[in-house]
C-alpha cells in the first residue's frame, strides 16, 4: 500500500557507522539479542526482532506511541508527531508501517527507502517469491521496474540482486500477488507479460493507436504480427503466436473458424501417462513433449458440458474441435499443466515429460506448413522452470538457463554451473524455446 507516514518516520541521513557490524540479515535484536528476523527502525536505526520471534520491533513502536501521548498531554508538543512506526526487514528489505499495519510499496521523494537497499545486488528469495525469481531468471529479456531489474541482472555482479522494487510494484498493480505466500509461477508469468504488454501499448510515444480485436487478428494474418487487445508490442513480437480454432457441427457439418492470439501454450499431460502402477505391473511408457503437443492439437469431440451453438441448426449440438498453429512466435513458451483440481484439492501431476534440448520441430502443428521458411519451425531450448514439491501453494521453484553454450541452475540467490543431462532429467513446468533462425537472445 501507499504509506503516508514515510517522510515523517525516516531519518534525514543514514550514517553507516550507526549500523551494526556484519550482514543485515545477521543483525541482533537490541533487547533479546536474537538474530532471527531482524527489523530496523527507520527513525532511530535501532534493530529489534520481528513479531514472529519476540515482537520487540512492534513493542518499540508501541512504547514510542505511549511516550508521544504523554508528551502531548503535558503540552510539550503543539503538533502531534508519531515516529518509529516504519521499519525494514533486514532479510528481505521489505518495509512495514505499524500505523498502517501494512507492507509499504512507495518511497519518499528523495528515494530514501531505496538507498537503504543499494548494497543488495542476486535474486534473494523475499519469502516464498521463488515463483517470481524462476520466471525472471528464465525471461531475462511495470516497464520501468522491469527494466531496472533486467539491467541489474545483466551487470554481472557476483553478489545477489534483490528484485524488491519490482516485487512491490507488482503488489500495486496485481493485488492477487500481495503478501509472501507461495504463488503459481505460470500465473505470475502471464500477469507480468499481460501488464507489460498493456503498458507498452499505451505508453509508446505517449500515445496509442488501438484497433478492434478483429482488426488485430486480421493484421496478424496479413502482416505477420500478433496483436493482443488490438495493438502489437515488443511482448507480442517476441512471445506472440496465432492459433486457428476449428469447430465442426457433427449434425450438419457446419465449420466455424476463429483466430486466437497467444503468448504461451498450456499443454495437458495425457491421462495414460499419469497412471500410477504397482511394482508388479509393467512400467508406464515415458511421456514426451510431442505427446503433449499431439494431445493439444488432436481432433477432440466436445463433451455435453461444452456443446457448440450451431448457427445453421440454431441450437447447441455435438461437435468436434481442433487447434492449428497459424503463426509460430520467436520465443515459444510451453506450459505443462501439472496442477489440476479434484473435488476439494488442487493436485500435482508429477509425471516426467521428456523434452528435446535442440531441434524441436513444430512444422507438423502448423496450419500451412508449406508456407513456412526452411528451418523456421525448429526451436532450441533456452530455459526451464521447475516446481519442486507436491502442491501449487507450497514447494519451491527453480530455473535452468542456457548462456553461451553452458547451462546454469538458478535457485534464488544461488547460481551453479550444470550440464545438459541434468536439465534433461528435470520435471519441467514451463519450457522456453527460441526459434533457431530468429536469433532472439534471452541470456
Amino acid at each position: 500500500m501507499e504509506c503516508p507516514h514515510l517522510s515523517s518516520n525516516i531519518s534525514g541521513a543514514f550514517d553507516s557507522s550507526r549500523f551494526p557490524n556484519g550482514t543485515p540479515s545477521s543483525w541482533c535484536c537490541n533487547v533479546c539479542r536474537s538474530n532471527k528476523s531482524p527489523w530496523i527502525c527507520l527513525t532511530c536505526l535501532m534493530v529489534h526482532c520481528g513479531r514472529y520471534v519476540n515482537g520487540h520491533a512492534k513493542k518499540h513502536f508501541e512504547e514510542n506511541q505511549v511516550l508521544c501521548v504523554s508528551q502531548r498531554k503535558g503540552e510539550k508538543h503543539e503538533k502531534e508527531k508519531i515516529h518509529h512506526s516504519v521499519c525494514m526487514d533486514c532479510s528481505s528489505y521489505s518495509v512495514f508501517c505499524y500505523r498502517c499495519d501494512e507492507f509499504v510499496v512507495n518511497d519518499t521523494k528523495l528515494g530514501q527507502v531505496q538507498k537503504l537497499r543499494e548494497h543488495l545486488q542476486s535474486l534473494r528469495n523475499l519469502g516464498n517469491t521463488c515463483f517470481m525469481n524462476a520466471i525472471l531468471q528464465s525471461l531475462r529479456s511495470l516497464v520501468e521496474e522491469f527494466r531496472k531489474t533486467l539491467c541489474s541482472l545483466w551487470q554481472g555482479n557476483q553478489t545477489a540482486f534483490s528484485p524488491d522494487s519490482l516485487f512491490y510494484a507488482i503488489w500495486k498493480i496485481m493485488p492477487s500477488f500481495r503478501g509472501y505466500q507461495q504463488q503459481d509461477a505460470h500465473e505470475f508469468m502471464r500477469y507480468l507479460l499481460d501488464h507489460l504488454h498493456r503498458e507498452l501499448q499505451y505508453s509508446r510515444n505517449g500515445a496509442s493507436h488501438p484497433v478492434s480485436p478483429q482488426d488485430g487478428v486480421r493484421l496478424s494474418s496479413t502482416d505477420g504480427k500478433c496483436c493482443t487487445n488490438g495493438t502489437a508490442s515488443v511482448v507480442t513480437s517476441i512471445f506472440g503466436g496465432i492459433l486457428q480454432n476449428e469447430v465442426n457441427c457433427l449434425i450438419c457439418g457446419t465449420e466455424s473458424r476463429k483466430f486466437d492470439p497467444f503468448l504461451d501454450l498450456s499443454l495437458d499431460i495425457p491421462s495414460q501417462f499419469r497412471q500410477k502402477r504397482n511394482k508388479d505391473q509393467e512400467p508406464v511408457p515415458t511421456c514426451t513433449l510431442r505427446d503433449c503437443l499431439h494431445s493439444f492439437t488432436d481432433l477432440e469431440e466436445l463433451d455435453d458440458t461444452e456443446l457448440y451453438y450451431c448457427h445453421k441448426c440454431k441450437k447447441r449440438q455435438k461437435s468436434t474441435k481442433k487447434f492449428w498453429i497459424q503463426k509460430l512466435p520467436k520465443v515459444l513458451c510451453l506450459h505443462l499443466k501439472r496442477f489440476h483440481w479434484t473435488a476439494f484439492l488442487r493436485n500435482k501431476v508429477d509425471t516426467y515429460v521428456e523434452f528435446p534440448l535442440k531441434g524441436l520441430d513444430m512444422r507438423g502443428y502448423l496450419l500451412e506448413p508449406e508456407k513456412s521458411l526452411p528451418g523456421s519451425c525448429l526451436y532450441d531450448l533456452v530455459a526451464v522452470v521447475v516446481h519442486h514439491g507436491s502442491g501449487v501453494g507450497s514447494g519451491h521453484y527453480t530455473a535452468y538457463g542456457s548462456h553461451e553454450g553452458h547451462w546454469y541452475h538458478f535457485n534464488d540467490s544461488t547460481v551453479t554451473l550444470t550440464n545438459e543431462d541434468t536439465v534433461r532429467k528435470a520435471k519441467a513446468y514451463i519450457l522456453f524455446y527460441v526459434e533457431r533462425t530468429g536469433q532472439v537472445k534471452l541470456f
